[in-house]
């Protein structure tokens, strides 16, 4: 039986004064639903999982469990398994009696070796049964990690980062295991990674944190498509996505333009509802984002419709095999995301300090370490006004103002450093954001019903 996990403004705590390691949480996860609670280090992804484990307690809100309160069953009543990141493993145990072992605690005279050897089976690690943990490759370990869990057939799974201890060809393979694992099962799982590969690849559906608070819930197609703020934007995404300070001039008699400091982006006539949305900008700072599939080298007479130029100057090239990232100086000022790494949470525990410790100034970086970040900010400020001469001679690197644009090629493409090249802009792929950092384009629902 597959169960249902439902979460409503749960927040959690570390001391009566600390701010919340997770803040007002709010989630449901279906029966038999694959989620993936994505987010960067200490976001409080991992204490929400123990908390749903029970190996955490709730400080505010509810906890169910197929509709019934779960704040205060006891973990062994929950009938969920946990993999853990660090695998886990008793050592002086043979790797069948590490998976065999929640067997022989629910049941002491059940005979477990039917059930140890199909999960070994289904896991293919039946060679390596009478082996001890020490003998096993990272992957071995994290198979037998995986099939302690299974063994148990419980109705929920709760993974917490298990494939980041292990190199990266075996982690794609493991992550196809995995999904189709599951899938066979039906049973419902909740996967934390920092990953967002992994995340895209695995989730039905994938849960965004940041600093203890739930950014966007959504397919992975939905929250890679339409972002609901620059910190998701920011987060999903490789190459991550290219973000511009810019500010909107809207001229009555005139075409309205994204300036972006040495060169704009002028909208082409009639306005799409979503840029006739950016009239109430006019003149304030905005962030524009263009992913790298957004724009393309090419003349302003092979433009397709939507299509606006830009010149760039080539900066370096990052050659991928399948194609290459081609890194652009289009005389803008990047914006900058806070917290795309966050920090751990105030509160969380600390590893004890060895005697003599490491003194006033290590003590003040700890502190400095602990700040949990508020909402999203993004660094902004107005561009430089100067005219854009695309053949000029400048140093993009150095020049004031200065950004890089990535632009997607094939790898055949080859361009010198140095060299100017046009470039055409996808107006249908541009993204706005705000100050605070919340999307403006393409428009939010709540907007489009509103009077432009």
């Amino acid at each position: 039986m597959t169960r249902a996990i439902s979460l409503h403004n749960v927040s959690k705590r570390y001391g009566r004064a600390a701010p919340r390691a997770v803040d007002r949480f709010t989630l449901s996860v279906e029966p038999g639903e694959f989620l993936v609670l994505l987010g960067p280090s200490g976001c409080g992804k991992s204490t929400v999982l123990r908390m749903i484990a029970g190996l955490e307690a709730i400080t505010d809100g509810e906890l169910r469990i197929d509709g019934e309160r779960a704040n205060d069953m006891l973990p062994r009543d929950r009938d969920i398994a946990m993999v853990f990141q660090n695998f886990a493993l008793y050592p002086n145990m043979t790797n069948r009696d590490n998976i065999g072992f929640p067997l022989r605690v629910e049941n002491p005279r059940e005979d477990r070796g039917p059930r140890v050897d199909a999960t070994a089976r289904k896991l293919g690690i039946e060679d390596v049964l009478d082996r001890y943990p020490s003998q096993l490759s990272g992957g071995e370990r994290q198979r037998v990690a995986m099939g302690r869990a299974i063994s148990r057939r419980p109705s929920v799974f709760l993974m917490d980062e298990p494939l980041s201890n292990i190199d990266a060809k075996l982690r794609n393979q493991l992550r196809a295991e995995i999904a189709q694992l599951t899938q066979e099962m039906g049973v419902t799982t909740i996967y934390v990674t920092h990953d967002q590969a992994e995340a895209m690849s695995l989730g039905d559906r994938v849960a965004v944190m940041r600093g203890g608070v739930l950014q966007q819930t959504g397919a992975p197609r939905d929250i890679y498509a339409l972002p609901e703020n620059i910190f998701v934007a920011a987060f999903i995404g490789t190459p991550r996505i290219n973000l511009l300070q810019a500010v909107v001039h809207a001229p009555v008699n005139g075409r309205m333009t994204l300036d972006l400091g040495r060169q704009s982006l002028t909208l082409p006539e009639p306005l799409s509802v979503d840029h006739q949305l950016l009239r109430i900008q006019q003149g304030r700072p905005i962030v524009v984002g263009l992913r790298s599939e957004a724009t393309r080298i090419g003349l302003p007479s092979q433009a397709r419709p939507g299509e606006v130029p830009l010149t760039g100057m080539v900066e370096h090239t990052d050659y991928q095999g399948h194609e290459a990232l081609v890194h652009l100086g289009i005389g803008s000022r990047p914006a900058v995301v806070a917290d795309l790494e966050s920090p751990r949470p105030v509160g969380s525990p600390r590893r004890r300090r060895p005697r003599g410790g490491p003194g006033v100034l290590g003590r003040l970086k700890e502190l400095a370490a602990a700040q949990i970040p508020g909402p999203t900010t993004v660094t902004v400020g107005g561009p430089e006004r100067r005219p854009y001469d695309p053949y000029a001679s400048y140093d993009p690197s150095r020049a004031p103002g200065a950004g890089s644009l990535v632009v997607r090629t094939g790898p055949h493409l080859w361009l010198q450093r140095g060299a100017q090249v046009p470039l055409l802009v996808d107006l249908a792929q541009l993204y706005v954001f705000d100050h605070h950092g919340r999307r403006i384009c393409p428009a939010p629902a709540d907007l489009l019903g509103s009077e432009v």
